[in-house]
């Protein structure tokens, strides 16, 4: 018989493994989603500008906006792996657990076959998560439960307080909320059971299937980065049950997430408008997509590669008395100064400069809590013509009275 000491050793080495494993990929997906993301805002970005073109209802808009859709489903593909590689920075909070999984279960069960059935839930104690990132993990379940059950059926969530005190836990002792969410489907086969949280596996049939093996690893990741653990029981023609342990939170105030909203398209069309823009981007193609749209927006453009360029013309700008009405900085620059820098010491050459966040990582603190970096607005990579007219709008008629402060002058 293996001592249980040994088999707490074997648990924990398992464990470590797959984190190292999941680490190395984290950091290939970052990298990879990075350089996806610049190609994809390319991609969108001027098929949303080439709709502009084109007689609405013609053969060549339907084909344009086919490809948008296709580049749309590939936008939240490239989501998944920032957040994948992004899962260990992370903004915790008292965050209440129940209300946070119904909103999720709502939302990513909606408009589908599947029922959801809530357990008794009184007393539960709030978690200490990032609740973005585990709203993204909870959603990755609920969509593995559902894809599960192709032919309806029911998920079943279930919460629990858990007080560990070590022993044979492999997590450190403290207390837990435990989320049972179980589901109805055909079960997993007993050989599969320890690889379905290794990236790209699969069981489904991948002709029928529009999964991509990311959802349940991307989950682990989460959970894990957290403290927490995700585990999972199942019998073949019976149904899986996945166990979520987070660590909780005691504290009197926790944050009550607003429920998820659907990544609608921006209604309407692109708001045309006049101005001078400045427009800082290391990638020379996103500096030809976001020329090329505020001048068919009616914007006179100007560029920088980076921080310390844009610093510069920006401060000649003024002087020249040629202010620009907004600048717009990508957050991150290779080799160079970033917009979270740059707006900085904007700042400190005008208070009133309207600057716009631009990043592929929606969930950055700069870009979640832009304003509390001296921004006015954000647009996250990819984006479409309308999303970037309306904001780009927004942002230069927003106290379009108002007047730079004085610069100095030298008598002759």
């Amino acid at each position: 018989m293996t001592p249980p000491s040994a088999d707490r050793s074997k648990g924990r080495n398992d464990l470590k493994r797959q984190i190292r494993q999941l680490e190395s990929i984290a950091a290939l997906s970052g990298g990879i989603a990075h350089d996806y993301n610049n190609l994809l805002t390319a991609i969108m970005g001027n098929l949303s500008l080439a709709m502009e073109h084109v007689t609405p209802g013609s053969p060549l808009a339907t084909f344009l906006e086919q490809a948008l859709s296709a580049s749309r489903s590939a936008k939240t593909l490239t989501r998944r792996l920032i957040t994948f590689s992004k899962g260990g920075q992370l903004e915790k909070s008292p965050t209440d657990i129940v209300h946070l999984v119904e909103n999720v279960a709502a939302f990513s069960l909606s408009g589908s076959n599947i029922n959801i059935q809530i357990g008794a839930n009184e007393g539960i104690w709030p978690a200490q998560v990032d609740f973005q990132q585990i709203g993204q993990a909870l959603h990755n379940l609920m969509i593995n439960a559902a894809e599960a059950m192709p032919k309806g059926g029911t998920v079943f969530i279930d919460f629990e307080n858990v007080t560990i005190n070590g022993g044979n836990s492999i997590l450190s002792a403290g207390r837990y909320v435990n989320i049972a969410i179980r589901d109805q489907g055909m079960g997993i086969p007993a050989e599969h059971i320890e690889k379905i949280f290794d990236p790209y596996f699969s069981t489904k049939n991948r002709g029928a299937s529009k999964g991509t093996g990311l959802g349940l690893s991307i989950s682990h990741s989460i959970i894990t980065k957290h403290g927490g653990e995700i585990t999972v029981c199942s019998r073949t023609g019976v149904g899986s049950t996945f166990h979520v342990l987070l660590p909780a939170d005691t504290g009197p105030q926790p944050i009550v997430p607003e429920k998820p909203q659907r990544n609608e398209r921006y209604p309407g069309k692109p708001v045309h408008g006049k101005g001078k823009i400045l427009v800082m981007d290391d990638e020379a193609m996103i500096r030809e997509l976001v020329g090329n749209l505020l001048n068919h927006l009616g914007y006179e453009v100007d560029f920088a590669e980076a921080g310390e360029i844009a610093i510069r013309k920006y401060q000649a700008a003024m002087h020249a008395s040629q202010a620009y009405d907004a600048v717009i900085l990508d957050l991150t620059i290779k080799g160079g100064m970033g917009g979270q820098e740059t707006i900085g010491q904007l700042k400190a050459i005008d208070p009133f400069v309207k600057a716009i966040v631009s990043s592929g990582y929606a969930e950055s603190p700069v870009v979640a809590r832009y304003e509390e970096y001296g921004f006015c607005e954000r647009v996250t990579k990819p984006y479409e013509i309308i999303e970037f007219s309306q904001k780009l709008d927004r942002v230069v008629r927003q106290d379009a009275s108002r007047a730079h402060p004085p610069t100095e002058t030298t008598a002759s």
